[in-house]
């Protein structure tokens, strides 16, 4: 730790400072989050009021919008007035409802941030941005680069820093104006000392540096990510975010010395210090107060038709064996395509689960120089699965030859194959079709490959990694994924275990289309994997010993569901039975039926596609949806999803989600201890909780949270984007894949006894904190009596509908206290 004689503690401001950047990941193991994981420790409310104070957030819908979806009724009145008077009592009723209905407030943001640093201009006349980021995001670019550039760094060395002196001591052309940068860069001067000569203040340290980051929150965020976690870039360059720091501030010295011959005060001498206080108490204010209750409106508006419609619905159960099963993955995108399924085979049975389906590792594919990571991003795997070697040929097109950018190939190329290249492009417009530059989803695996999944000797390793799983492994994770979803009897002889992936072209955010539980990848390998434990007959054996008895007649069978063209491909069809195959040809017919209504279901929301087409025209509209260079929308994602359901199918099964709902298999009686929902509570907050709020903070503030549009977007080696060639790291979503989002706060539905759930959420301290704080809402079904709970105030309170609540008080006439203490979570829409 770095404590000056002054009392800065560079160590422990660095660290608090990357705490409150944006944390994505590059590209390709793009993974959702919680755009505001600083603010985490906070109630949702209050975390927003600072997080707008600090740095100029925009956390809600605008007024004018709220206002206008209670006209359209998307937001209910009754539900409206229950919070209102929830909220600020009855006596405050009127008063509030006229500031929500027709009071103006200022709605623009003025924040902390950047106030210290603006001083440059207003004391100096001078752009310290202008003149220093073009050169630094180029250097980091260049730098940081993973393929996309013609000519690599220069300079190979052990760190940043170091590849910029031998930079410096190897051209004849300085990055610095001045000798004065260049002596502190050489003699390895410390934050502190730089910031004595730009600041001066040690009271303004701190509050400067996160000015000058959060200039560039995205390029910031993304060393701090990469030095936390180096393996994310599959050519691993060494960076700190120390080193950061030093270079900015060196480059601030060299132009301030060179715009005034050296002869400048520090800025704290023009500044008075007590005027600048980044992280003093925030006060709330009306308008903060009115936007909290207008979203509290908003979302207890869906919560309550959710609710009311799970405590209305019927649990049906069956004894009988299924015709088949599949275990899909959890995403919301696969909510529809299951019940298509189940629609076409009223006997077929579905389970949800996390898709890298319990089995955590990096993949290596014939030829691949890289291992990639297939589980979630905060797992790291200690096993490697390897393809096993075939021939395998590669798609070539002389277009994406790298001496296409030459002098003379160039020339060249451009002079006869660019030619027919535009000639395709033309084409392309009105017949997309597949290119090598296509990410498609059953690339990720072919569909003959065979992988070395099997470790039968434990000293079978490479890079420090375990080359497959040994039995006792394989049946561990097998148990474990089939406790964790209920799936302990009544197997039927052919169990689908599907993955999911999504193809498209032209998309930078291609890993976000992907399975999330596998870091952004499609999960056909997992898929795989998890069938050849579960096909194993000594697994079975140790299964049985364990008293999981799977039928000898069962068996396994991987498959991946392409969820942006709705296609599907199943591999290891050789393994079955003879009876099996004849199943399964069967079965193949009720998928591609389910995918045509699913396209079908999906073109509601894509305006140029006719929903009323046939359901072949529709689905082959999709799939060249998927293909367009000129389409920024080929599949909306996760838009929409607002609530996830753990618990038996049952639970859900009569209900129409609309593709809203994260839906994870779970059978309390399996599980009377809790313990496997705990395992599963802790990831459904972080992973689908984090879904959630990504999309609702860049639905609600796209252009600091979000990533703006993609028309503008540039790819900055390969590991983010920027607008332009110079701009910042553009962190969030963009705005194609949030317009249609409803930004409400996800609601997860659990079906246990609830002092059960307190328990499981509780054993977590970084779980609890997500429900305690109200980042996700919690509900619990009570498995017997059906009743609802809600989590509030960290205790499990009952849920009445509206409608119910009104008879009782009619019939009862409740005491004036008890209406002031019943629950918000009676709200029930019309």
């Amino acid at each position: 730790m770095k404590t000056t004689s002054n009392g800065f503690d560079e160590h422990a401001v660095l660290h608090r400072l990357t705490h409150y950047l944006p944390a994505q990941n590059p590209l390709k193991d793009f993974v959702h989050h919680n755009t505001l994981h600083a603010f985490q420790h906070k109630k949702f409310h209050d975390a927003l009021a600072k997080a707008t104070t600090l740095f100029g957030y925009k956390t809600y819908l605008p007024l004018e919008d709220f206002r206008n979806r209670l006209k359209k009724n998307e937001i209910n009145e009754s539900v409206l007035d229950w919070v209102i008077e929830k909220q600020k009592g009855k006596e405050n009723f009127s008063v509030w409802k006229d500031k929500l209905l027709h009071q103006y407030y200022d709605e623009s943001v003025k924040p902390r941030i950047g106030n210290l640093r603006a001083n440059w201009k207003k004391e100096y006349a001078i752009n310290l941005e202008k003149s220093t980021h073009s050169l630094l995001f180029r250097l980091l670019c260049s730098y940081l680069d993973q393929g996309i550039a013609l000519w690599t760094f220069p300079e190979k060395a052990n760190s940043f820093l170091d590849a910029i002196k031998a930079l410096e001591q190897n051209t004849k052309q300085s990055l610095f104006s001045s000798a004065r940068a260049k002596e502190l860069l050489f003699n390895n001067a410390s934050i502190s000392e730089l910031l004595e000569i730009v600041v001066g203040k040690v009271e303004l340290y701190e509050y400067y540096l996160f000015d000058q980051q959060f200039s560039h929150p995205g390029w910031s965020g993304m060393i701090a990510t990469l030095e936390a976690n180096p393996t994310s870039l599959l050519d691993a360059k060494p960076i700190s975010f120390e080193e950061l720091v030093k270079f900015e501030l060196l480059l601030e010295i060299d132009v301030l010395d060179k715009k005034f011959n050296g002869n400048w005060s520090p800025l704290g001498s023009r500044v008075r210090t007590h005027e600048y206080k980044l992280f003093e108490s925030v006060k709330e204010s009306e308008l903060f107060q009115v936007l909290t209750l207008w979203q509290q409106a908003f979302e207890w508006s869906f919560y309550d038709q959710v609710l009311g419609s799970v405590k209305q619905a019927e649990t049906i159960s069956s004894s009988s064996i299924p015709s088949f099963q599949g275990l899909f993955c959890m995403d919301d995108r696969e909510c529809s395509f299951r019940r298509h399924i189940e629609h076409q085979d009223m006997k077929a049975e579905t389970f949800g689960t996390a898709a890298f389906f319990n089995f955590e590792f990096y993949y290596q594919p014939v030829n691949g120089k890289f291992h990639t990571k297939l589980c979630p991003a905060p797992v790291t795997p200690k096993y490697l699965i390897k393809e096993e070697h075939r021939k395998k040929k590669h798609v070539k097109d002389l277009h994406y030859h790298k001496h296409s950018h030459s002098l003379l190939f160039g020339w060249i190329i451009s002079q006869t194959l660019g030619f027919t290249s535009a000639f395709k492009l033309f084409l392309n417009i009105f017949r997309p079709s597949m290119s090598p530059a296509t990410t498609a989803s059953f690339k990720h695996l072919h569909k003959k490959a065979k992988l070395h999944i099997e470790n039968k000797n434990l000293t079978d390793t490479e890079d420090g990694l375990q080359v497959g799983f040994t039995i006792d492994e394989m049946a561990n994770r097998i148990e474990g994924l089939l406790k964790s979803i209920g799936l302990v009897k009544n197997f039927s002889s052919l169990v689908y275990v599907v993955g999911h992936g999504a193809t498209s072209v032209n998309n930078t955010h291609y890993a976000g289309y992907d399975c999330g539980a596998c870091c952004g990848r499609p999960s056909s390998v997992n898929a795989k994997v998890a069938c050849f434990a579960a096909n194993h007959p000594k697994v079975r054996l140790l299964l049985k010993e364990r008293g999981l008895i799977i039928p000898d007649v069962t068996q396994f069978l991987p498959a991946l569901h392409d969820t942006t063209r709705d296609e599907i491909q199943f591999y290891d069809e050789e393994i079955l039975s003879e009876l099996n195959l004849k199943m399964h040809i069967q079965n193949q017919e009720i998928f591609i039926k389910a995918l045509l209504n699913n396209a079908k279901e999906r073109s509601r929301r894509f305006d140029t596609i006719n929903s009323s087409d046939s359901l072949e025209k529709v689905h082959e509209n999709v799939k060249k949806r998927s293909l367009s260079l000129f389409e920024p929308r080929p599949e909306l994602n996760h838009a929409t999803n607002a609530m996830s359901v753990i618990g038996r199918r049952s639970l859900s099964k009569q209900l129409f989600l609309d593709r809203r709902s994260f839906l994870n298999s779970y059978d309390y009686q399996v599980d009377p201890s809790g313990d496997f929902l705990a395992v599963i509570l802790g990831q459904v907050a972080p992973v689908a909780g984090g879904i959630n709020l990504e999309y609702y903070f860049s639905r609600v503030d796209n252009q600091k949270l979000g990533a703006g549009s993609k028309l503008p977007h540039n790819v900055m080696g390969l590991i983010g984007v920027a607008n332009g060639i110079d701009g910042d790291l553009r962190p969030g979503l963009p705005s194609q894949m949030i317009e249609v989002h409803d930004p409400i706060r996800l609601l997860v539905v659990a079906e246990h006894f609830p002092e059960i759930v307190q328990k499981a959420i509780a054993k977590n301290p970084s779980t609890y904190e997500w429900f305690k704080n109200e980042w996700v809402k919690l509900a619990v079904v009570h498995p017997e009596t059906k009743q609802i709970f809600v989590f509030e105030k960290e205790e499990f309170i009952v849920y009445y509908p509206i409608q119910k609540i009104t008879i009782i008080q009619n019939e009862l006439e409740l005491s004036e206290k008890t209406k002031e203490n019943l629950p918000i979570s009676i709200l029930k829409t019309a």
